[in-house]
């Protein structure tokens, strides 16, 4: 990036946050105890001459039990926005950033919108989880807003044109997590535990097991569990004890895998677990003994151990502002904001612009460009789906370490 100008960035405070459902302390790619999101603002001349500005808006739970990827993202956007205004902005004009808590919820997610338009909001980055994202994205395309979300993954988030995801989706997760088993697991029997209610388990278990019967792969046991029952597996572990696998794939959240790696270890089950990005964050549940996610291993799209010269920077500065290692939703908001500035200047569009004409011109240029970030070289089709590949990682030492193939 040529630098333009340098301009200080102020970061105010703008929520509290209290106690996080779910986070415990400080570990490897978990938030734990992290300070809640500020709204970051351009100042100095061009702010306080009255020049037009960057308007991006961000929604995310930064409360209750999914605040661990809320906050990340929240975070991992700021350390972009920071770094694109002290480099001269977007074409010359600099990004002010707001941040909403939906605690996970679709309705409070769409108030949130809402509260973001009054703002004056120009292009949404966001939202962070995929049943809120669902929700917002129909009233952006009611608006003709831009929307690119870091994290939310089921194909709903992306079905409308003006929609793009810098995250894998849930039918590429599961593919490609069946890829990676066949190559370097062929061998293995295989046994599912998957959320049958959930849209995100559902949608990749669906693909994993089209991918799988493909690929040859040996699955000898399919169990599944609602959010109602997510508490006693006890059914689930004895059917896979019964068919003898040695290998159980998990395209769950976190949470709910703490508990099945606890039951299971108590029941004597003893195999390789695998999972997908819902398993990021499993290292901060409270109370959970993390020796017993050793071995376990998952797809990601960053690793916080790599050693470019982009991740060494990313990860130093995360952890010197907030205390504590970023995991993979906060790459992707930081390589999100980044696809923004690259499509908005391929555009070359300003921020005087109406919305819709905005949104229009970036639904076109974010297709021509690549940007090389954490997550990998991206680049996006007219579907909205992101094009970039897959890392694998491994617990070992309550640490995420990447494995190298």
């Amino acid at each position: 990036m040529k630098m333009k100008k340098l301009m200080a960035l102020m970061l105010t405070g703008m929520l509290a946050v209290g106690a996080l459902a779910g986070c415990g302390g400080s570990s490897s790619s978990s938030s734990g105890e992290s300070a809640a999101p500020a709204e970051a603002a351009a100042e100095g001349e061009a702010a306080a001459s009255g020049d037009a500005t960057w308007k991006i808006g961000e929604i995310g739970p930064i409360t209750g039990g999914a605040a661990i990827y809320g906050l990340d993202v929240a975070h991992g956007a700021e350390l972009a926005v920071k770094e694109i205004n002290e480099a001269g902005g977007i074409g010359g004009y600099m990004i002010e950033y707001k941040y909403e808590d939906d605690e996970h919820d679709a309705e409070k997610s769409v108030n949130a919108y809402n509260t973001l338009k009054d703002w004056g909001m120009q292009i949404l980055l966001g939202p962070v989880t995929s049943t809120p994202c669902t929700a917002v994205a129909a009233e952006t395309a009611n608006d003709q807003m831009f929307q690119l979300t870091p994290s939310g993954s089921s194909l709903d988030c992306i079905a409308n044109d003006n929609c793009f995801a810098v995250c894998f989706n849930d039918p590429q997760q599961g593919a490609k997590s069946a890829q990676y088993i066949s190559t370097h697991f062929a061998d293995a029997k295989i046994a599912t535990i998957y959320d049958s209610s959930t849209p995100y388990s559902a949608g990749i278990e669906s693909t994993f097991e089209a991918e799988a019967e493909t690929l040859g792969l040996n699955v000898v046991a399919t169990t599944s569990f609602t959010v109602d029952s997510a508490t006693d597996f006890s059914a689930q572990i004895q059917q896979i004890k019964d068919a003898g696998a040695d290998f159980v794939f998990l395209p769950i959240y976190y949470t709910e895998a703490s508990i099945i790696l606890q039951q299971a270890a108590d029941a004597g089950l003893a195999v390789t677990y695998f999972g997908c990005d819902g398993m990021d964050g499993i290292l901060g549940v409270e109370n959970f003994d993390t020796s017993l996610a050793e071995g376990l291993m998952l797809l990601t799209p960053f690793a916080a151990d790599a050693s470019d010269d982009l991740t060494v920077n990313f990860v130093g500065q995360f952890e010197e502002t907030y205390g504590n290692t970023p995991n993979q939703f906060g790459a992707d908001a930081y390589d999100g904001m980044y696809a923004l500035k690259a499509a908005i200047e391929a555009a070359g569009i300003t921020p005087d612009a109406s919305t819709a004409d905005i949104c229009e011109a970036l639904k076109a240029s974010i297709q021509t460009i690549s940007v090389e970030g954490l997550t990998g070289t991206i680049t996006w089709s007219a579907t909205g789906e992101p094009d970039k590949e897959p890392k694998a990682v491994r617990i070992e030492g309550g640490k995420y370490v990447s494995i190298e193939d």
